[in-house]
């Protein structure tokens, strides 16, 4: 026994060492899941695991409580349909009367670097999901495998770990001051397109929200803070709506919860509403001002453009002149009237064909705009994208004159719709019934 001891005692220490050391040793060249396995314990999700320990080690280092698969932060019911299991609160209150910014999620906010020309800057970014399910469901985030095949397209950008800190190849100004000015009257369209746009945040070149790490696994890392700010979906606390100030004092950037607030979006899917996302990042500046995002040149490269179920991205439908006023109280909807609203409270409400429990599932959605040939009177809100293949069909319906492609590309979910060029990052977080509508879970916010 004494010499089994000493035989299998330096092994194991040997392993143990190995699997808690913070060096990002693996070469360039295995990133292919097939190699990776092949090294025994270095595989992909050995890796990916490590990782994630990182990850939520560093939560904890900034004041957090990591997320636990065995005892998460909170048990969701099935009414509220929760897809973000590290979630850390939701307001589901909709009345903007008694909550200016609408509804909220608090979300796990983790400290790293980015690349800038004067060296490394601290950051802020949440994470939402990961391309390999274990480190999906060690971090709590949405499994969204379609994200692998954004590796070698020039959309992505690489991360590495130094000392259990994720470093960024770009980085993010959020110092530019929003503007919209909506565009004039032409036809059927009013207020979209926007006759100018500035976007309240711009990414480097090398930006993207879709980082490879050197296990080879894709997450889905968001950017909501650094010295120059923070992003415009952190809700002001004064009550002035989500347009604020680049204010690092906010008391929804959590820095010492390791955790921020985030404004959740609207959307409809399936014929339901309050398909509940938020939007970080857009590849045009146009979403960028109208959804409060980051203006993210890089993700145009991800491919692969119009196409599903191929590529890293999923078609969603946005209407380029819905209805503006609530007829039948299922709400208004539209670019328009989002583009005219006064202080960009109102959002698009735009039309999703999947959920995240579906494994096609992406968070990057390339937008097939469409646009209504009828009186305003007449437009119908766009619940589902079967309707909108009806209303195509019959022309009540049009691809927006915008869209860049000149014929639909062949897909599962519309053949009469074309792309319009613009890629928005909006991870859904939950679509709940509407018995949930006006409650709250957790803690959703910071003060």
């Amino acid at each position: 026994m004494t010499n089994l001891k000493r035989f299998v005692l330096p092994l194991l220490s040997a392993a143990l060492i190995t699997a808690c050391s913070t060096e990002d040793t693996l070469p360039e060249n295995t990133t292919n899941d097939t190699e990776i396995a092949s090294r025994g314990f270095k595989n992909q999700t050995f890796k990916a695991l490590k990782e994630a320990f990182w990850l939520l080690k560093s939560i904890k280092a900034d004041g957090g409580i990591p997320f636990n698969a065995k005892r998460p932060a909170l048990s969701f019911t099935t009414a509220q349909n929760v897809f973000l299991p590290s979630v850390l609160g939701i307001d589901y209150r909709i009345d903007r009367s008694v909550v200016p910014a609408g509804p909220t999620v608090r979300l796990p906010m983790f400290q790293g670097w980015e690349t800038t020309p004067n060296g490394l800057r601290k950051c802020y970014y949440i994470i939402t999901e990961a391309s390999n399910e274990a480190m999906a469901k060690k971090l709590g985030v949405i499994f969204s495998p379609r994200m692998a095949a954004s590796i070698g397209s020039g959309g992505e950008q690489r991360g590495y770990f130094r000392k259990g800190r994720l470093i960024f190849e770009g980085s993010v100004d959020f110092s530019p001051k929003r503007t919209l000015t909506p565009g004039q009257p032409d036809g059927l369209l009013a207020g979209f397109p926007p006759a100018s746009v500035t976007a309240g945040a711009v990414a480097s070149p090398e930006w993207s929200s879709y980082v490879v790490l050197p296990s080879g696994v894709v997450i889905n890392a968001q950017m909501v803070a650094n010295a120059t700010g923070i992003h415009d979906r952190i809700p002001n606390p004064a009550g002035n709506g989500p347009e604020q100030e680049d204010d690092l004092n906010n008391p929804n950037l959590g820095i010492g919860q390791a955790a921020v607030v985030m404004q959740l979006l609207d959307g409809w899917h399936d014929n339901r509403k309050f398909y509940f996302h938020i939007v970080t990042d857009t590849s045009d500046p146009g979403p960028a001002a109208i959804e409060l995002g980051v203006f993210a040149p890089r993700l145009a490269n991800l491919p692969t453009f119009g196409l599903f179920p191929g590529g890293s991205m999923l078609p969603f439908s946005p209407t380029a002149n819905g209805r503006t006023t609530d007829t039948d109280g299922f709400g208004v909807q539209g670019l328009n009237t989002a583009s005219l609203s006064p202080r960009q409270v109102q959002d698009p409400t735009n039309t999703f064909p999947i959920d995240p429990f579906d494994v096609r599932y992406a968070p990057m959605w390339d937008a097939h705009v469409t646009e209504f040939t009828v009186p305003e009177n007449e437009r119908p809100i766009l619940r589902s994208f079967d309707q909108i293949n009806e209303l195509l069909a019959n022309g009540t319906l049009v691809p927006f004159r915008g869209n860049v492609n000149a014929t639909p590309l062949e897909n599962s979910l519309s053949d009469l719709l074309t792309a319009t060029g613009a890629i928005i990052n909006c991870p859904v977080i939950t679509q709940p019934e509407d018995s949930v509508i006006g409650t709250q879970i957790g803690l959703p916010r910071n003060y």
